[in-house]
């Protein structure tokens, strides 16, 4: 199976990312849009994991005692080398420990951490075939940077299984891990 920790968006945020995807979307595009239902904010992605493993990380995650998280999101960006177009995460101190306590919980069932530094963010689209660049050019042109978004507050992280196919990928939840009340 194939999974990811991660925290899901709420509602007001879904619609405004919504709306700002609407606005930038059109026809032939070279884009393909993530849907509304696999955006979150990744923690952790796990990739390829047995059935002994998830047992594993289930347990470990279930034991992570951290409080709820304040999330912003702010803005957009482009990974150019990936071809992907994102809403950035603000990385606040809980994100941030969130995060941590994370890949030391599924460290302990042999996962490593990514080398990379932690950049949290909602993928909306990623470019596709052969002329990605131009693709990414265009909405590069057309995209407002310094948008903002709703604030929320996770009150819970998901292990999400993700499924691949010829559209894109889809998630089911596997398990839900509570945070605890901002005091």
């Amino acid at each position: 199976m194939r999974l990811v920790i991660a925290i899901p968006l709420s509602p007001e945020a879904v619609e405004a990312l919504e709306r700002l995807a609407r606005s930038l979307r059109f026809a032939n595009d070279g884009l393909r849009w993530s849907s509304t239902e696999t955006w979150h904010i990744t923690l952790q992605f796990l990739g390829e994991t047995s059935v002994e493993r998830y047992a594993c990380l289930a347990q470990r995650l279930s034991a992570i005692k951290a409080p709820a998280v304040p999330v912003w999101l702010h803005g957009t960006g482009f990974f150019d080398h990936a071809g992907v177009f994102f809403a950035g995460v603000h990385v606040s101190p809980e994100l941030r420990q969130l995060e941590k306590l994370i890949t030391a919980a599924t460290a302990q069932c042999g996962v490593d951490a990514e080398e990379r530094p932690y950049h949290p963010h909602v993928t909306l689209a990623r470019a596709k075939g052969d002329g990605k660049a131009g693709a990414l050019r265009k909405l590069k042109d057309m995209a407002i940077s310094e948008v903002e978004f709703p604030g929320f507050t996770a009150r819970e992280f998901l292990l999400y299984e993700s499924f691949l196919d010829g559209r894109g990928a889809r998630h089911e939840i596997r398990d839900r891990f509570p945070l605890e009340p901002i005091s």
